[in-house]
């Protein structure tokens, strides 16, 4: 018998967080739920939880300061939960890291529908150790990009970086020179199933030139009004 995926919910609305866990163990998910930030850190070691519906507004520690402590030692996937509606919002949330963000009131349904989505897209980015590593590394100057062993370095330094952001460099590495539109990237990075507007994207992008800048012979590079591309620049 397979082994239930857990679900750490984070919110100190005990009706809300309720809903979530009947719905998601109803979909055999084994669920945790605690009340505040810090017993959320806790939990993070004790339960050891596949993924983390995370509230922001949080006695005590809240939900941004929590997000940055995880991605600070942790991969795992966060969805962000929040009555903040504001693109600013949102924006910080998918730079602190994590994966996914709903806005309350949320159809139930659909969270659980995208809990199943984020998972499902760490799960095929976490098992490429069983394939040949040359089919999940890609190489330039001063810069590797290892999807088997989820790692990046550049200038032969580790750069750590939430799943989304590596996955995204990775992707548009693959491809040099090729002009990637956001609603493909979406589709491609996030799946078919995110429902999002295109500034993720750019949030992500975003954070991969404050980490990675620009080299002589490779750049991210934005073409206007279409979208963005791995630039590999001729030497001649």
């Amino acid at each position: 018998m397979a082994t239930k995926q857990k679900i750490l919910i984070v919110d100190d609305d005990n009706n809300i967080a309720e809903l979530i866990s009947l719905y998601l163990t109803k979909e055999c998910f084994d669920t945790l739920i605690v009340g505040d930030g810090e017993s959320a850190l806790e939990a993070l070691k004790t339960f050891q939880p596949n993924l983390i519906l995370l509230d922001l507004m949080l006695p005590g520690i809240d939900g941004y300061e929590v997000c940055r402590s995880v991605r600070s030692s942790s991969n795992i996937p966060i969805i962000m939960l929040s009555a903040k509606g504001e693109i600013f919002d949102k924006v910080l949330g998918l730079e602190l890291g994590a994966d996914d963000y709903m806005e309350k009131p949320f159809d139930t349904k659909e969270l659980v529908a995208r809990v199943k989505a984020v998972l499902r897209r760490y799960k095929q980015t976490s098992a490429g150790g069983e394939q040949l590593d040359q089919a999940k590394k890609v190489e330039y100057k001063d810069l590797v990009i290892n999807l088997t062993n989820y790692s990046v370095f550049y200038r032969g330094k580790v750069v750590e970086m939430p799943p989304k952001e590596l996955e995204l460099l990775y992707f548009l590495a693959s491809s040099p020179n090729q002009v990637f539109t956001r609603e493909q990237l979406l589709d491609q990075i996030w799946g078919y199933e995110y429902i999002g507007d295109t500034r993720t994207v750019d949030v992500h992008i975003k954070r991969l030139r404050e980490k990675i800048s620009d080299h002589e012979e490779w750049g991210l590079s934005t073409v206007w009004g279409i979208g963005y591309k791995f630039e590999v620049k001729s030497r001649g």
